[in-house]
């Protein structure tokens, strides 16, 4: 945790940051994080060529994250950015100058077709950041030991370790974090790895999950599901109604790559799948619905501008989600619980 509080001085303890959900996690959400004493990750999606919409609209959040922060064009931005990476084509040529100008606190990099695609990158973004004044700490999403190994070859400053509780995309073989992180933690103790940070991901959404992870071996948290039922995430409000109205994770959410085929999202290499809660289109699915038509109900739906058939990332652990409140009081609640239960545990209560 001592990383963490020299490299991003304005966070509180323990660590907490939101996962860079691109779609949900904008200049709003990331920002609210940031006031709170977390660390704010906006998701900058996953096309990089020149003429990607999806690079105009991050510049767009990054200056407005600048602007509610109050801070000049000259100043660094203490917020991150994360990127999927299984097409990177133009992310070192264009990417990488738009968080050079904004000067962004850290890269989250996840979900590349092989380990290894993630060293040119990485190699890029320390060849700017020598040549520049530029403070930039790389964080890279894993989840099995051998991409922690990979990623730890590759100098990264931060182990993302997710573990398959997690909703969204993730490796569609895994395990959860309380096999995975320790045997991670392991590999940078047996290396006498002392400046590698861990930051756990994938079921947490409360002290009680914070305070396992850091029993675990993380030095600090990540949260994705928690903070799309805030009010500050720019999610519809059906989708976060779905997830505070859901209870008992294991049951009600399923790891699938159906739920990408059923939007037309399937983009992802198969080593990847993700965890949704079990909607309309999977549930006619299980009835022999075929795919092709339900893609159509889905566009008809969509089209229609409901929700009903969208695809609702969720982690196992929604059922202890159970209202939208503020990022605020998500990240101080989690805080507060942590110590608590710290002082229960010296109390041997």
């Amino acid at each position: 945790m001592a990383n963490f509080k020299q490299w991003f001085p304005h966070t509180t303890t323990p660590f907490i940051a939101n996962a860079p959900m691109f779609g949900f996690a904008d200049a709003n959400l990331a920002t609210a994080v940031r006031k709170s004493g977390g660390f704010g990750f906006i998701g900058g999606g996953f096309d990089f060529r020149s003429e990607s919409t999806q690079l105009r609209g991050l510049n767009t959040q990054l200056a407005n994250a600048r602007s509610i922060l109050g801070l000049t064009d000259d100043q660094p931005l203490p917020l991150g950015v994360g990127f999927i990476t299984f097409q990177p084509d133009g992310l070192i040529e264009n990417a990488i100058l738009v968080l050079q100008k904004h000067r962004v606190a850290a890269v989250w990099l996840s979900f590349p077709r092989a380990d290894t695609d993630h060293l040119p990158i990485i190699q890029a973004i320390r060849k700017v950041q020598e040549s520049s004044d530029w403070d930039v700490r790389i964080f890279v999403q894993v989840g099995t030991v051998k991409a922690a190994e990979e990623a730890v070859r590759q100098g990264v400053d931060v182990l993302v370790v997710q573990g398959s509780d997690a909703g969204g995309h993730q490796w569609a073989q895994g395990a959860s974090l309380i096999s995975l992180l320790p045997e991670v933690r392991d590999l940078l103790s047996k290396a006498q790895n002392t400046t590698t940070a861990i930051l756990a991901a994938g079921g947490i959404v409360d002290g009680r999950g914070c305070v396992a992870a850091l029993g675990l071996g993380a030095d600090g948290i990540v949260m994705g599901t928690r903070f799309v039922a805030t009010s500050e995430c720019p999610a519809p409000c059906t989708i976060k109604q779905t997830i505070v109205s859901r209870s008992d994770g294991g049951i009600s959410t399923i790891k699938s790559i159906q739920h990408d085929i059923f939007q037309s999202t399937d983009l992802f290499p198969r080593q990847y799948d993700g965890r949704a809660i079990i909607g309309v289109s999977y549930g006619d699915s299980q009835e022999g619905v075929t795919d092709e038509e339900i893609i159509r109900r889905y566009n008809e739906a969509k089209e229609a501008g409901e929700h009903q058939r969208r695809t609702v990332w969720a982690g196992a652990s929604i059922g202890s989600i159970n209202a939208v409140v503020s990022v605020e009081h998500v990240i101080r609640s989690t805080q507060q619980e942590v110590d608590m239960i710290v002082e229960r545990l010296k109390a041997g209560i």
